[in-house]
């Protein structure tokens, strides 16, 4: 019975056993061999560093371990057309901790780190964390040398812990520019001190002190460390210097060389002993400016000669659009900077109202009457020719609102031409004319001309003004509709239109040349150390490709050589017998155009005072534009301004020397201007300097709609270096 139970139980299908598949015996076969062959490898690498390279690895424990120290890539020099240098760089001695270093010497040397509580964030929550008392540390293993060395400052002991905390891969720099009695004292015998270095690094200078110092801005250590590609190659992280503002940041990506390395031994003591190898950095580009430094001198001079507080001057080269100065009062001593402005002289700059951090030079002001020029081009391209004449009678009626001209209450100027209207600076000849010839005529030759969007010129901050019209208005204030009274405000430059001092002085040097427009250039050439235009390296391309760029050409739009003449006519008049007599020079015709917006700053009135010229008048070489803002009127203020710059430029082809030397920084002020009169003997070609009024003012006129202030954008803040602990007797004292 059992047996034939078994039977049964034997016969059943589940019970029966197949025989291995071929492929499944395969697959066993390959894993145990690979199994095999990797537990070979392992056994022999063990016993390749165990054995046979036993030595090396006991000889390395014994004697120590190398460190490897990124080295900041040195910055290239920033100079003028002619080789004058503007910015470069000078070694700065400075003693460094290695903080990690300090915690390892600590523990070897007394045992367990002290630690401090700290209220940190963990996953966007406030916790209360843990860290080594790296004030502690420092003053027990560091500090008791240094002070014997002579070498001990007082420093802040809040400095230290942020950066301990945040940053504690990068040398904590304690005290720079070390003198020479300072670095022999630091290079006595002895004076080794476990994660203390003495080390050598590029620091930005600008010799020239504050001469065009919102050309070239200023320099600061990279703020986001943890973004940098090369942050895990090195034991010891020194970063670049990063350009922050104008063109040591518009530039920066060229003018940034390659990071060297420091391979330091320590040894088992955990005290680096010296350097075993070193690759030094590589320079980055050179970047030459299209800035004359000798224009840049006779720019700045006239302005602070001139007494002005508040004030902007632009000059550029009409046959190919170079910039060859730039200034902007007040003004700042980018050395200030370097390598870390103070909190005083930050606050100092940053509440200063006057706001010379900021460059005027490119900010959007309504540009008044030199905006006329604009409007008189706007009449030609709608077809009216210059010969037509539109009446005067003191001002215009638009809708219920009487639109007066300057000369309102003290006559009238009757019928005019284009080059007699702005030779007059006629408001009622351009309430007319804007009109006749439509916004979108106006806003279209504006945008020709290059205004109502930025240069792209390589200075931060920049504004691109404005070109308003009827869609503009309706995105800005929708309840708001465009009349007649906006068009005839834009035509004179007062309303709601906003322009920079660059992009007038290029509308200068477009009617200079006789009709090209071209893009204003600041960047000369990019060359490497041996003098060799740069190649982009992920273009192929020269970076900086000589020759101009136009951006458009007026005879290209259907205007002829008598039409662009009569605006050019019109200039000199300007100056020869109008608004303009203070921007005469002896010997050599100038054509320019006054201009006097209303502006109030707060409910204190506040004109903005321009002047644009260009000469000599048949083959112009220089193009300018000059802003004071308090003045009274552009003819009396901005126009001698314009004729000392224009007058010393012009003397340098024979033989006058502005002498280049370093400049302190232009001092701000809100005292209003009424008048410019140079007392000194004017250099170069003498004119005596006359008292000439002008004319036209806003005295008397309605204000005209205000147009929205562009504020500047805030600049990048700087690497501020706090105080010492006031109550520190020695340094980091708790």
């Amino acid at each position: 019975m059992i047996k034939r139970t078994i039977e049964k139980l034997t016969r059943a299908p589940w019970f029966q056993t197949s025989k291995p598949r071929p492929e499944a015996t395969a697959r066993l076969v390959f894993v145990g061999c690979a199994m095999f062959v990797g537990l070979g490898i392992l056994l022999t690498k063990l016993y390749l560093e165990q054995i046979v390279r036993h030595e090396r690895w006991v000889a390395k424990i014994s004697n120590g371990t190398d460190v490897t120290v990124r080295l900041p890539a040195v910055r290239g020099e920033i100079r003028d057309r002619n080789g004058v240098t503007l910015a470069d760089n000078r070694a700065n001695y400075a003693i460094e901790f290695y903080l990690p270093d300090l915690i390892r010497s600590y523990r070897d040397d007394f045992g367990k780190v002290p630690t401090i509580e700290y209220l940190g964030t963990v996953g966007g929550m406030k916790k209360v964390l843990r860290e080594p008392d790296i004030v502690q540390v420092v003053n027990k293993t560091v500090m008791p040398r240094l002070t014997q060395l002579g070498l001990a400052e007082d420093d802040n002991s809040e400095r230290l812990r942020k950066h301990f905390r945040n940053k504690s891969e990068v040398p904590f720099v304690y005290r720079e520019n070390l003198d020479v009695s300072m670095l022999a004292k630091a290079g006595e015998s002895g004076a080794k001190v476990p994660g203390v270095e003495i080390t050598k690094r590029p620091e930005r200078q600008y010799p020239l002190g504050a001469l065009g110092a919102h050309l070239l801005g200023y320099v600061g250590a990279i703020k986001h460390l943890e973004e940098q590609k090369d942050i895990d190659d090195f034991t010891f992280y020194e970063p670049d210097l990063e350009g922050k503002a104008q063109v040591e940041r518009g530039c920066d990506k060229w003018l940034r060389g390659s990071p060297g390395a420091r391979v330091l031994h320590r040894n088992a003591k955990r005290v680096i002993e010296g350097e075993v190898q070193r690759i030094e950095p590589v320079p980055g580009n050179n970047v030459l400016l299209t800035i004359d430094a000798r224009l840049q001198c006779i720019v700045e001079h006239a302005l602070r000669d001139a007494g002005v507080g508040r004030a902007a001057a632009v000059v550029v080269d009409p046959n190919n659009g170079d910039v060859l100065a730039m200034a902007s009062v007040p003004s700042y001593d980018p050395n200030v900077f370097i390598p870390s402005v103070s909190v005083t002289d930050w606050k100092k700059l940053t509440a200063d109202e006057t706001d010379p951090l900021t460059n005027r030079a490119v900010q959007a002001y309504a540009p008044g009457s030199i905006y006329k020029t604009v409007t008189a081009l706007a009449e030609l391209r709608a077809g009216i020719p210059a010969t037509r004449t539109f009446s005067c009678s003191g001002g215009v009626q638009y809708g219920n609102k009487y639109m007066k001209c300057w000369i309102a209450g003290r006559g009238t100027h009757g019928p005019l031409t284009l080059p007699d209207a702005l030779k007059h600076s006629c408001n009622a000849y351009f309430y007319q004319a804007g009109n006749a010839a439509g916004i979108d005529q106006i806003d279209a030759i504006g945008a020709a001309l290059g205004l109502g969007k930025k240069t792209g010129i390589p200075l931060s901050g920049e504004s691109g003004g404005v070109l308003p019209g009827p869609n503009w208005l309706k995105m800005k204030n929708p309840g708001e509709r465009w009349s007649d009274g906006h068009t005839a405000n834009v035509s004179i430059g007062q309303g709601y239109v906003l322009a920079s001092p660059l992009q007038m002085a290029m509308v200068a040097a477009t009617i200079a040349n006789r009709g090209v427009a071209f893009t204003p250039r600041l960047v000369h050439r990019v060359v490497d150390q041996k003098g060799n235009d740069a190649i982009d390296p992920d273009t192929k391309r020269v970076i900086a490709p000589s020759g101009s760029k136009v951006h458009s050409d007026l005879r290209d739009d259907g205007f002829s050589a008598e039409q662009i003449e009569s605006v050019r006519e019109g200039m000199r008049r300007v100056v020869a017998e109008g608004t303009g007599k203070r921007g005469q020079i002896k010997g050599v015709e100038v054509a320019g155009k006054t201009g006097t917006a209303q502006f109030w700053r707060g409910d204190i009135q506040d004109n903005h005072t321009w002047f644009i010229a260009f000469a000599p008048y048949d083959a112009p070489k220089f193009a300018l534009c000059v802003l004071v803002q308090g003045a009274k009127s552009g003819g009396g203020v901005a126009a001698p301004i314009a004729q000392r710059i224009l007058e010393q430029s012009l003397a340098l082809e024979h033989g006058y020397d502005p002498g280049v030397v370093a400049m302190t920084p232009a001092v701000g002020s809100f005292a209003p201007i009424a008048a410019v009169d140079y007392k000194s003997i004017p250099v170069g070609i003498p004119m005596p300097v006359e008292t000439l009024d002008d004319p036209e003012t806003t005295e008397g006129l309605d204000p005209p709609p205000r147009a929205t202030l562009v504020r500047p954008p805030r600049p990048h803040k700087p690497n501020i270096s706090h105080k010492p602990n006031s109550s520190l007797l020695v340094p980091f004292r708790l």
